[in-house]
């Protein structure tokens, strides 16, 4: 048995603010349940607490005990030194991983599968048991779903040839070169799972467009039309979608506009949430009426939301999963198409896969072929970049983040590509941080200084935007002023890692307020003012918002048509129209000058500012760079006070413990 004293450790760390209140509590709730559990079994179960606050769906013992610090985190990197406990997370090197699997093995609490006890401990991970039960549903249901195909057509290479002729170049149309998105097409009208990632401008609304209007064809010759749902994880990932959709179906033929639906809906707008329950509308023994369900921004999708979507999916429905597999994983716990995902840039296609594609898509993929499991054959990664191109810094410094090697992320600052910028700000009171949230630009941003004063209009910041609230809409239409504002806005988007300190999101909303106040552009720092943007922080279902929309406080006229205005927070909404809200109504909301990069996820501005802190994070990692760098269409400007510290995160990968991966290919 353990002969460590463990005691006094999970108090310790939970006085410290190391572990939530929760996490402790959780543990002495569980104490009384089982008396007699012994303190080894009792950490344990505030560690998963823990973990799971942090993202990850369980526990991995073994390398808990082997990298206490490591994996959790602990202690927090803003610790001061004569904070740190004389019991220290290194302590639990010394604790035997057999014996901890004994004392797990023989609570009443902890069960190996199906059952009623809190924990699970399975493979050498401990999960508590609703995530248990989540992991366990997600893999089911995609393995169940990966043996279940569609008939194509003898003529579908054809038919691929003629939607996608406008898209394909020169070696595309010769087939020397491979057309991804007529791959992902045809994968995906074959199988009932299927999942297509690429980074932002490799064309994965327009691969689905063409694939959704391909699909229908095929259907309406049979006799019938198919039911086709949309969905993204939030409002803006769902009216961002709207947009694509909009601009891609404007280019096709007027007989395939008028099969396709417009329609996007927030995933739990879609399953019908139920207010203040964890339950929704649709699920097993009520389905959602659909053939046919993609979901955009599948990368933002937790575990849990995930699981209640694969419930409630007819069997005989076509699933598509859009996603970047690259960028962060969800807010909530899991990383569900990281772990879909995991082979990543890897050649994965089996021969007979390789054989498939070649007669329904022409397109040899010798140079793709490896030993993939199942799972891998439903996966297309769109690889040929449509809006970064070789002149784009943007691009060029997305893929160096992504390859994990900071000399050659240091090499592309020194390129003098246009579109990025690096501003070295002791603080944000450094007047070259405020111009460029004034203006968008500074003038010592480097390596490329003359790229941002060639034309220092064009990149703006939050000036204009505040310029047209001023301004008023005159006497034209209202909505058509508001949607403006909300247009401007959305040119530039401030971006921190951390929420806390000078450099965080708190500090610089604050900052932010204040230069804007003292330039004339806000009437106030604080409280309700015209242009003050928000950001809600808590479903609120009562309104029809929810966690994560932005809108502005903006002066709107009463529906009565009077000239007297008051103040409304603007909402855009996924449909398109603007939801005008009394502040009075809103009860949980923050000021979103600057927002984490986890919020910005589904979300595009043309030109965002990334703050790093003055010190490492637990979270700036590689896929963090990485997300905050492909929110930018035309600009991308770093601001840190030390340089070093982008080295440092672009070697660091995010891990989220899961299990789920294992489950979902057995076969390797």
């Amino acid at each position: 048995m353990i002969t460590l004293d463990l005691s006094g450790l999970r108090e310790t760390w939970v006085s410290m603010g190391w572990l939530r209140p929760l996490d402790g509590a959780f543990a002495e709730f569980l104490s009384t349940q089982a008396p007699d559990t012994p303190e080894p079994v009792l950490l344990m179960a505030a560690l998963v607490s823990h973990q799971l606050g942090r993202g990850h769906i369980c526990l991995d013992l073994e390398a808990l005990l082997s990298a206490p610090e490591k994996t959790l985190s602990l202690p927090p990197e803003d610790v001061a030194a004569g904070q740190m406990p004389t019991q220290h997370p290194n302590i639990l090197k010394t604790v035997s991983l057999t014996h901890l699997a004994i004392q797990l093995e023989a609570s009443p609490l902890v069960a190996s599968g199906p059952g009623n006890t809190p924990l699970v401990l399975c493979s050498g991970l401990l999960y508590l048991r609703r995530y248990w039960g989540y992991t366990q549903t997600v893999a089911r249901h995609i393995q169940r779903r990966l043996s279940h195909t569609f008939p194509v057509p003898n003529d579908l290479v054809n038919r691929l040839d003629a939607i996608f002729e406008p898209l394909r170049d020169v070696e595309e149309k010769a087939k020397t070169r491979v057309h991804w998105q007529s791959v992902a097409a045809a994968i995906a009208a074959k199988n009932s799972f299927s999942v297509i990632s690429g980074g932002p401008g490799t064309g994965k609304t327009t691969t689905v467009v063409l694939l959704l209007a391909l699909l229908e064809q095929l259907s309406l010759e049979k006799g019938h039309k198919l039911r086709i749902r949309m969905a993204a994880p939030t409002g803006k990932a769902a009216a961002r979608l709207t947009e694509s959709l909009a601009h891609t179906m404007a280019a096709l033929p007027e007989n395939m506009r008028e099969i396709l639906p417009r329609d996007v809906s927030t995933l739990h707008r879609l399953l019908g949430s139920r207010p203040n329950t964890r339950h929704f509308v649709h699920n097993p023994h009520n389905p959602l009426h659909v053939d046919l369900l993609v979901v955009d921004e599948a990368s933002m999708v937790d575990l849990e939301i995930m699981a209640a979507l694969l419930n409630a999916l007819p069997e005989q429905a076509r699933l598509v999963l859009l996603g970047d597999k690259d960028q962060l994983a969800s807010v909530e716990a899991g990383a569900v198409l990281g772990d879909i995902c995991q082979l990543g840039d890897q050649a994965h296609y089996l021969p007979e896969t390789a054989a498939w594609i070649q007669k329904h898509t022409g397109y040899n993929l010798l140079d793709f072929r490896g030993t993939g499991a199942q799972l891998d054959q439903h996966i297309t990664l769109l690889r040929k970049n449509h809006r970064f191109g070789e002149t784009s810094g943007i691009g060029a410094l997305s893929r160096a983040v992504n390859g994990g090697n900071p000399e050659g992320v240091e090499k592309i600052w020194q390129m003098g590509f246009e579109d990025i910028s690096r501003l070295t700000a002791n603080s944000p009171d450094h007047e070259s941080f405020a111009r460029l949230i004034l203006d968008g630009h500074s003038l010592s941003a480097t390596p490329n200084p003359q790229s941002a004063t060639r034309n220092p209009q064009s990149k703006k910041g939050y000036r204009p935007y505040l310029d047209r609230v001023r301004s008023g809409p005159g006497n034209g239409p209202d909505d058509k002023w508001l949607r403006r504002v909300i247009a401007d806005f959305s040119a530039f988007q401030l971006l921190s890692p951390v929420r806390k300190g000078p450099w965080g999101v708190e500090g610089l909303n604050e900052k932010t307020a204040d230069l804007l106040f003292a330039s004339d552009l806000i009437s106030s720092r604080d409280g309700w003012y015209p242009g003050r943007p928000v950001m809600i922080t808590q479903n609120d279902y009562s309104l029809g918002l929810m966690n994560g929309d932005t809108g502005i406080v903006l002066p709107v006229k009463d529906d009565m048509g009077r000239k007297k205005s008051t103040l409304r927070a603007v909402f855009p909404m996924a449909d398109g129209s603007l939801k005008k809200v009394l502040p009075s109504k809103l009860n949980h909301v923050e000021t979103v000058y600057a927002m984490t990069v986890h919020k910005s996820q589904g979300s595009e501005f043309q030109h965002t500012a990334l703050v790093l802190p003055d010190h490492m994070s637990p979270v700036l990692t590689r896929e963090l760079l990485y997300t905050a760098i492909t929110r930018s269409r035309t600009w991308f400007t770093l601001v840190s006070k030390h340089h070093e510290i982008l080295g440092e995160a672009v070697k660091r990968k995010t891990y989220r413990s899961s299990g789920l991966g294992k489950l979902l290919r057995p076969e390797t």
